[in-house]
Formats: C-alpha cells, structure tokens, sequence
C-alpha cells in the first residue's frame, strides 16, 4: 500500500470528526452557518475531495493490482465514498426527495437520465461509474458494483468497469448487477438476479 493510500484510508474518520465539530456548532450556536456547516461536512467536502483526486489520478477501466508500488486511483474513491456506504442512510435521505439523489449521482460523474425511481433501500458502490437511461425503475435492495476484486497470485486483481442500464428498464428487487453488465432498453431483470460481470442481461437469451 503506497503512502497516498494509507492517507485516504483515514478519510472516512476525517469526515466523521468533520461533521460532529458541524454537528456540536449547531447544537450551541443554531444558525444557518451552522446548518449550512454540517450539511457540507457530511455532503460537500467528500464530493469536492473526489473531483478533485479523480482530477490528479482519474478513474481508467479494466484490471489493475491492489497491492505493491503502484497507486490504485479506484482505492482512493473507494475511501472517499466510503463514508456513504457505511451510513447509506445519509443517501437514503437524498432518495426521498424527488431528482436529488440522480442529481447527486450526476456530480459524481455518473450519466444519469430524468425519471429514475430509488428505492430507499439500494447500494451504489462506486458514484461515478453509471450510466442510466430515463424512467428505470430499481426494486427494494438492489445493489450495483462497478468493480470486482479477486486474490490472485499472492495479490488482489481489481476490475472496474462501468454498469451501463437502458431507457425503461426494470431492476427486480434484491438483483446485484456487476461490473461491465449491460442492461438493454425495456429490459425486466427478475427478483433476486445476480447479473455477473460483463454480461449483456436479455431476457430473451435466459
């Protein structure tokens, strides 16, 4: 792990202490710099860190190796983000009103289309690596995950590719679509699908 990495592997702690020194100001001097505070710590200050590490060491697709010399730019983002997947509640805020969370999804880098529908309960592992259609409909539970991670020869191989959904497609509840999967215009996905990597998902072909 190079020294970047074990930097960013803080991250999360950082924004934590970021947002309970907001979170303390609120409590003892309400006010909307407070308010205004606390909302950045928890949203803002992430964002702005990624668009900026994605700036210096962008996201590439493909397969790359975890440990060794070289920097991993995906492990840095995973950090970065890390703090939405271990509170998806702090997401799940945004999915209650409607286009915010599309919207957050858009200033990540993803494309986005208009009309989505979130179920509160969904796991986005990597913000800025999707690419979704208009009027898609994802199920309670679902999970999409643009990359993969195996041992291989006394490493960790990494594979990262984008999750691509069509216009009016339809993601069943408790499905998990992995990285490179390919979701065609008006495709139904069943309940509980686990769509493995690279597939191009066709109803017609199952």
């Amino acid at each position: 792990m190079t020294l970047l990495s074990t930097i960013l592997s803080f991250f999360p702690a950082l924004v934590m202490f970021a947002a309970l020194a907001s979170f303390l100001w609120l409590c003892f001097s309400p006010g909307i710099f407070s308010i205004i505070a606390l909302i950045l710590s928890v949203y803002g200050f992430p964002l702005l860190t990624y668009k900026i590490h994605n700036y210096f060491y962008p996201l590439k697709e493909g397969i790359s190796y975890l440990q060794g010399t070289e920097y991993s730019p995906w492990w840095g983002s995973h950090q970065i983000q890390n703090i939405y997947i271990t509170f998806p509640a702090l997401e799940a805020a945004l999915r209650l009103i409607p286009g915010a969370f599309s919207l957050w999804l858009r200033l990540w880098g993803s494309k986005v289309g208009e009309g989505i529908y979130w179920t509160p309960k969904i796991e986005i592992a990597d913000r800025g690596l999707l690419e979704i259609g208009d009027r898609v409909v994802f199920g309670h539970g679902c999970g999409i995950l643009s990359h993969a991670i195996k041992p291989k020869k006394q490493n960790l191989l990494l594979y990262v590719k984008k999750v691509k959904i069509g216009n009016y497609a339809f993601i069943g509840a408790g499905s998990y679509l992995g990285p490179g999967v390919v979701i065609e215009d008006e495709e139904f996905v069943p309940v509980n699908s686990h769509v493995y990597p690279n597939k191009q998902f066709n109803t017609e072909l199952i």
